[in-house]
Parts: structure tokens; C-alpha cells; sequence
């Protein structure tokens, strides 16, 4: 005979066990947070300074503090420490944070009904798992971003001057390559090879679009344009000149 039960695991009695009240005062602390089931939040990592007795947070992944190994239990205060339970898939919860009614589906916490509200969502996972700081995450061949009928913008905001709004493109999840406004307003395209250092190789200064370029231009050999337009600038093969078209004939610049 199992010594638990085969849905909630609570703990049976024993026959001629001693202390059978601790068995039976288990069980029914599991009950008392199972029945009528209340999450502070389904995505919780890092435990609340000042828990109340009784509440209980469904832990997402990374967890910290005294959370640290329980990615996807259930922890809930009681007499002065953590309880840890492991969920099952159908369990429902009502979740504070969120305001809404959520039932545990291949281990993650989905909002209940097929036309749940979607809007003001803590965060997103499609194929992925989502965190609080990549709110929304995405793990898929390609990513589509359709226009309405005319044209389509994305739109990357930033609080102040000084913060960061750009596009990170990473190889192995350590940064190789960066364009946006990289703590300041100026446009800013910049590399890395070691995803610590990094080279600016275009900056584009926001007062008067000057464009700054690093010190290091390389401009591939070739012959002169066929069809050239004033201001045309190209490096000859022939005669290894840097050369310049003024709407006429082309100079040499060195």
C-alpha cells in the first residue's frame, strides 16, 4: 500500500505509526492550499521579503534566495518557512497578480478558456519560456510582422537620452553586433568579437546627420561607375587613386 494518496499526495497513517498527528496536520496544511487555490503569481523567481502565512507563488525558471532549485514548484509560506509542492497538470489557481483564473498544461500556467483576455499580459512564451526581463520570447525559424494594407513600422522606445534603444544580434548568446541609439540619441552601428569589447563603425549624429566613421575604412578596388552621380566617390584599381565625380569629370583626392 502506497503511504500517499494518488492525485494530491497527501500522506496516509500508517498502521501502529507514532505521531500520527504530524501525518494527519501535513496533509492537512497540502489541503488548505490546494482547495480554493489562490497564487500570488504564476511566474515568480524571487521570494517576497515579507510573506504572509499562507500565501502561495507558482515559480518560474532561474529562481533566487531561498526559491534557488525549485523552478516550477509551488512554494508557499507556512510556520515561518518555505513549503515546496510539486503541481499537476489540470490543477487550477486564481492568480492575484493578474487577476485571472489559470490552469497548469504541460507544466506551465495558462489562463483558463479559449478566449481568455489578452490583453495587459504579465509576460509571453511561444515555444519558449518567458521572464521578467524577456517579457516576450520567441523561439522560431522566422518571426512575421505583416503590414495591414499600407505600411508597417517597429517601434523600439526608450525612457531618456542616456538609455539604450537598439537591435542585438548575438551569436551563442554573446553579442556580436549592435544598431540602434546605444546610450545616447545618436545612431550608432557597432561590433564586437567577444561580445565585451566593442568597435563603433558608424555614427550618425542626431543634431545634423553627420556621419562619423571609424578610422579604419576599407573601400574595395574598382573601375569608375558606368553611369556616375555627382559626389560618387570610388577607389580605382588601375591607378590606386581615391576618386571623386563633380557632375562632370572625375579628380583624383590624393
Amino acid at each position: 500500500m502506497s503511504d500517499q494518496t494518488p492525485n494530491l499526495s497527501l500522506p496516509f497513517i500508517m498502521p501502529a505509526q507514532a505521531q500520527k498527528h504530524v501525518t494527519h496536520n501535513e496533509a492537512i496544511e497540502l489541503l488548505d492550499m490546494m482547495v480554493q487555490f489562490t497564487l500570488e503569481s504564476s511566474m515568480a523567481i524571487a521570494p517576497p521579503s515579507a510573506p504572509t502565512e499562507g500565501q502561495a507563488w507558482a515559480l518560474g525558471v532561474g529562481t533566487t534566495g531561498d526559491w534557488v532549485g525549485q523552478d516550477g514548484l509551488i512554494a508557499t509560506w507556512r510556520g515561518g518557512g518555505w513549503l515546496f509542492v510539486a503541481p499537476r497538470d489540470g490543477w487550477l489557481a486564481w492568480v492575484r497578480d493578474i487577476g485571472e483564473l489559470q490552469v497548469l498544461n504541460g507544466g506551465q500556467w495558462v489562463t483558463k478558456g479559449a478566449a481568455a483576455e489578452t490583453q495587459n499580459l504579465p509576460m509571453v512564451g511561444v515555444n519558449a519560456t518567458a521572464d521578467t526581463t524577456n517579457r516576450l520570447v520567441v523561439s522560431s525559424d522566422a518571426t512575421l510582422l505583416n503590414n495591414a494594407g499600407a505600411g508597417h513600422q517597429v517601434k523600439i522606445n526608450k525612457a531618456g537620452g542616456s538609455d539604450t534603444a537598439s537591435l542585438l544580434y548575438q551569436s551563442g548568446w554573446s553579442g556580436r553586433a549592435e544598431m540602434g541609439l546605444s546610450g545616447s540619441d545618436d545612431f550608432s552601428i557597432k561590433v564586437s568579437a567577444d561580445g565585451t569589447s566593442w568597435a563603433s563603425a558608424i555614427v550618425i549624429d542626431s543634431a545634423d546627420g553627420r556621419v562619423r566613421i571609424n578610422q579604419l575604412l576599407h573601400v574595395t578596388p574598382g573601375a569608375a561607375p558606368a553611369n556616375p552621380e555627382t559626389g560618387d566617390i570610388y577607389f580605382d584599381s588601375s591607378a590606386l587613386k581615391l576618386r571623386c565625380y563633380d557632375g562632370t569629370v572625375w579628380h583624383d583626392l590624393f
